[in-house]
């Protein structure tokens, strides 16, 4: 797919995007009128803050490292991994567990830290991929588009940014998770001050850690977040190129196990596309889902409820590669 570029330089427009930094719901109304052509334009002033993150971690060359920073900054990938894995796709985009009220917001929140947008957003893009997958109608599909439009550009189109609302409606009601939705910068900027105000801490109470603010920030915010976008985003442009087919799925979606462990589980895609409502994409035991035990744990504490299990017939199916009509029929044929 050819990434097609804005309109020359304007300042309204310009003005415009910065405005939508900070509200990025402020043209929601006049996305879906405008002609496919433009839908699918990158918005460069409104992806600078995107790209100012990966230039963060040039900074690497001026703050140095540390033990503490290299603790802090896996720390943060794989918590707010857990977050998007768990909560963003398992809990939001399928609802395939339950949890209150509280601890859907606290997850929010969490998943919010990770800068991959609101939870509304994350989850109509996720419904509209399935709904349409490796079609024209999928925008991060590596099938139909191209392997950096489907890994990265996607995102930054004026379609890419808009929440289609009318696929997310059970969530649309909790106006807390439109408040996020909405000015989706808020929790990583407060984010970033963490991370900042962390280092601050261990450097005046515990200098002996050898950190400081400036390398707390670009380590744990700055260098966690571009390794989490990155690896996230294996699962859009590599999930449907690279691995094994269990399942004869409509889509090309793929198992790897290498991308599984890179992202806590969610490698195991073509699984997950063959039964999508399940808590747990590794189906099999010999197919590690770090995040659904990580669920599982947490349902132990009450946290979350009701993981869905992968029905029988489908584990069957993947051992067998019968479909469950296949095996009535030849259940039919064998029956006097």
């Amino acid at each position: 797919m050819t990434i097609k570029m804005e309109e020359p330089f304007s300042w309204r427009k310009s003005l415009k995007a910065i405005v939508l930094w900070f509200d990025s719901e402020a043209d929601s109304d006049s996305v879906g009128k405008l002609p496919e052509s433009e839908q699918m334009q990158v918005q460069w002033v409104r992806c600078l803050p995107f790209l100012v993150v990966h230039l963060g971690c040039i900074g690497l060359f001026w703050v140095g490292w540390s033990p503490a920073a290299l603790i802090v900054c896996m720390a943060a990938f794989w918590l707010r991994m857990f977050a998007i894995t768990a909560f963003y796709h398992r809990y939001f985009a399928h609802r395939s567990f339950k949890a209150n009220r509280f601890w859907q917001f606290m997850f929010a929140v969490l998943g919010n830290t990770a800068a991959q947008r609101g939870p509304l957003w994350w989850a109509s893009h996720h419904r509209l991929h399935h709904k349409h997958s490796d079609t024209k109608e999928d925008i991060h599909s590596p099938v139909a588009h191209s392997f950096f439009w489907s890994h990265v550009a996607w995102f930054m189109s004026r379609k890419g940014y808009r929440t289609d609302y009318s696929v997310i409606k059970d969530l649309a009601k909790f106006p807390e998770l439109r408040f996020l939705n909405r000015f989706d910068a808020l929790v990583p900027v407060l984010f970033g001050f963490a991370m900042f105000g962390l280092g601050w801490l261990l450097e005046m109470f515990w200098p002996e850690l050898g950190t400081n603010a400036s390398q707390m920030l670009v380590w744990g915010f700055f260098v966690s977040t571009v390794l989490l976008f990155h690896s996230t985003f294996t699962i859009n442009s590599l999930g449907h190129v690279w691995g094994r087919r269990r399942f004869d799925t409509k889509d090309q979606s793929r198992n790897n196990p290498w991308l599984a462990l890179l992202t806590l589980g969610e490698g195991w895609h073509n699984n997950h596309h063959r039964f999508a409502a399940s808590a747990r994409q590794g189906f099999y035991w010999y197919e590690v889902d770090i995040s659904y035990a990580l669920l599982k744990a947490l349902s132990w504490l009450g946290v979350v409820r009701d993981l869905n299990p992968v029905p029988n017939h489908i584990l069957v199916e993947g051992k067998t590669g019968l479909r469950r009509e296949q095996q009535e029929k030849m259940k039919q044929e064998r029956s006097p």
